[in-house]
């Protein structure tokens, strides 16, 4: 993942609304449902998980080791 975390909202011909989640991993995409129903004053009809709900964030640790030379 890289850059920030993304709604991208789509208007579709027919006046239907579909937003699609960026850069969010695992359920933290569900947080965004509420405050998009309340900013469309919408309500989900139907919803579905991207690939990105079944990743984990990988944290890579910078570690520094003494070592004595002989």
């Amino acid at each position: 993942m890289t850059g920030q975390p993304r709604v991208v909202v789509t208007v579709n011909p027919d006046g239907s609304v579909s937003a699609e989640t960026q850069g969010l991993l695992g359920e933290s995409c569900l947080d965004y449902v509420a405050v998009l129903e309340d900013l469309l004053d919408a309500r989900t009809v139907r919803s579905a998980y991207t690939a990105d709900r079944d990743r984990v964030a990988t944290v890579l640790a910078d570690e520094q080791h003494d070592v004595d030379r002989a």
